[in-house]
């Protein structure tokens, strides 16, 4: 039984991991450590609570006393650092939350890892941390970081914490890299949630600048799968870029979107940009797949369409979220129990 962290649990990819693992396999024990701030939410997990394999512990990345406690109660041998604060607007906004947490909680993660001396440890990041892309090119592993975001500048210097852990300590670390998700469960202030979401609701579509940035998408369910690869294969301190080479500019998502639901690109409203957009990222994702085998298994076709349905049919969750209802969730299900 592989006795596993994971933290940030409750947000969009954590979520849908643990759902996948405890799904497909009975050889994982799991631990969702999730502050639960504006982007964890426990209905998300609902499929997998009652799961004897499962366990949340409400806490912050940053405690690390608590860190501690849950390392030795549970005899922690690997780690999967989803924790994260993630939306670049909001770090453009106000950046000390997402150094405290991707940076700092990340050491704190490390220095109880290295104590207990885990058998893996592997730190979840972004294909931002490479910058921005000219119109031809792709992401390779070995791209210099070069971030442009208070977020991606976070998670770069997170990234070479863990590499530090791994060349000085000698600890078990790997991390890797991944493009752009969509699917069920994200919260909806990303681009394609917010899109399907507003033109529901007949609500103009803010687009930022030309909207003609690129993007490199990709399900979220393949993500996760390169992700359980990676923890179970992957070679001891290298970088693994995830990817599925989907490019598409914003303004393509957006009128796709449309015309799934049948709605008018009058929705469309162009905005002024964010400060600093990076133009285009795209990810070149052959040592996953030459190494290990991986590739993804869904297309953007079909897994969009799924996402658009996914939301459809289940407005109940996000509008909950934007109520802000979802979060009596956690004090319903937890807090009335003891």
């Amino acid at each position: 039984m592989k006795k596993i962290l994971v933290t940030g649990g409750a947000g969009f990819i954590g979520s849908n991991f643990i759902n996948h693992i405890l799904k497909n396999r009975d050889d994982y024990f799991i631990v969702n450590l999730d502050k639960l701030t504006y982007a964890g939410n426990l209905e998300n997990l609902k499929e997998s609570e009652n799961n004897p394999n499962y366990v949340f512990v409400k806490g912050d990345i940053q405690n690390n006393e608590l860190v501690n406690y849950i390392f030795e109660k549970y005899q922690i041998k690997y780690v999967i650092n989803f924790a994260a604060e993630s939306h670049v607007d909001r770090s453009i906004l106000g950046a000390e939350v997402f150094y405290r947490t991707n940076v700092i909680g990340t050491n704190v993660l490390l220095e109880a890892a290295k104590r207990f001396e885990v058998e893996r440890f592997l730190q979840i990041s972004t294909d931002e941390v490479y910058g921005s892309l000219g119109p031809t090119g792709l992401f390779t592993e070995s791209t210099p970081i070069s971030p442009n975001s208070p977020y991606s500048s976070s998670k770069a210097a997170a990234d070479l914490m863990v590499q530090a852990y791994h060349h000085t300590y000698g600890m078990p670390t790997l991390i890797t890299r991944c493009s752009n998700n969509y699917g069920p469960y994200q919260f909806p202030e990303k681009l394609i949630p917010l899109m399907i979401i507003n033109s529901i609701n007949n609500k103009k579509l803010p687009v930022y600048g030309d909207g003609l940035n690129v993007r490199d998408w990709i399900y979220v369910i393949d993500h996760n799968r390169a992700v359980e690869l990676v923890l179970e294969k992957g070679k001891i301190g290298e970088v693994y870029n995830i990817g599925a080479s989907n490019e598409m500019k914003n303004i393509e998502i957006v009128k796709l979107i449309l015309k799934h639901l049948n709605k008018s690109e009058d929705l469309i409203e162009y905005v002024k940009d964010r400060p600093g957009h990076d133009r285009r990222y795209a990810i070149d994702s052959s040592k996953i797949q030459n190494e290990l085998g991986w590739k993804p298994q869904f297309s953007f076709e079909s897994a969009i369409q799924y996402t658009i349905d996914w939301y459809l049919n289940n407005r109940q969750w996000w509008e909950r979220i934007i109520s802000g209802d979802y979060i009596k969730y956690y004090n319903e299900q937890y807090l009335n129990r003891k």
